[in-house]
């Protein structure tokens, strides 16, 4: 896909419409997934984590985002750019007692339930596009997103936005998956693969690590380390097939119908786990950057 054709926001219209309605419809049905709402992979740590225990991996993911933000005991201003249910800033306020959360999403759903769940902790999620949100400049700590960017392609907005919002000094982590080739160099198995993946969960494109480097490096982020965390991730990834089963008897044996993006999710996390098998063209990256 060519991004330079895509709007200002890095959203094509359709996929915009596409992920607002796949995540009003599909977010409930991820307390199946983590009972935290948890909306991502896990990360797998020896003597830290249970590889059969898939929230313990979930959590470990966002103590690792958390870690690499090295916040201090002072006041600190934390935004999750596209927060899902705000498992991640939930899990940030149990671990630091002087943290502020802010989590912006575009789904009307995880706007309510997520603010729900988040009741009397000090954070909150507005209805915003982490693209072009209404934030002042200089006005956070660190941001992190946790594969949420991949929704537009991992775009230069996305990272534009994300560096003018942070305060000098303050950090990025980005946790997501990325091509380790071009679209056009991958297998046959792969393309196939990745396409489908794309359409089932409503993502623009994947990035290349390489290619996201440079764009870091462009917009002025300095002290940007890529870390490759395929292998820790890929024991979560391992629970989809087993999540999926679990999912459709428990809809069957409630007599409940799945619904038409409940389905999409299912299918997405399916070529999630085939893009896996890949891992000579895909690669699960976690990059952290600092702001001049």
């Amino acid at each position: 896909m060519n991004t330079q054709a895509l709007p200002i926001n890095n959203y094509s219209e359709r996929n915009k419409i596409e992920m607002i309605d796949f995540y009003n419809e599909a977010s409930e049905d991820y307390e199946f997934w983590s009972q935290d709402f948890n909306m991502h992979f896990g990360y797998y740590a020896p003597f830290k984590t249970n590889p059969f225990k898939r929230d313990s991996m979930l959590n470990q993911m966002n103590a690792q985002v958390i870690k690499r933000l090295q916040i201090k005991d002072k006041k600190h201003r934390l935004i999750d750019l596209g927060c899902g249910m705000g498992g991640t800033m939930r899990y940030a306020l149990n671990q630091h007692q002087n943290l502020i959360t802010y989590g912006v999403t575009l789904s009307d759903f995880q706007v309510k339930h997520g603010n729900d769940l988040l009741q009397g902790k000090n954070g909150i999620i507005i209805k915003e596009n982490y693209n072009n949100t209404s934030f002042q400049s200089n006005s956070f700590d660190s941001a992190v997103a946790i594969e949420s960017f991949c929704h537009s392609g991992h775009g230069e907005n996305s990272l534009k936005e994300a560096y003018r919002i942070l305060k000098p000094g303050g950090k990025l982590v980005i946790a997501d998956a990325f091509l380790k080739k071009e679209q056009s160099e991958l297998c046959k198995g792969a393309k196939y693969a990745y396409h489908n993946l794309c359409d089932h969960w409503s993502l623009e494109k994947l990035e290349t690590h390489t290619a996201i480097k440079l764009k870091l490096q462009d917009l002025g982020f300095c002290n940007i380390k890529i870390e490759d965390a395929s292998y820790r991730v890929a024991p979560s990834v391992l629970h989809v097939p087993f999540a999926i089963t679990g999912f459709i008897l428990k809809k069957l044996l409630s007599f409940k119908s799945v619904k038409r993006e409940s389905l999409h999710n299912l299918k997405g996390s399916f070529f999630a786990l085939m893009t896996g098998l890949h891992m000579k063209n895909f690669g699960y990256y976690i990059i952290t950057a600092a702001k001049k």
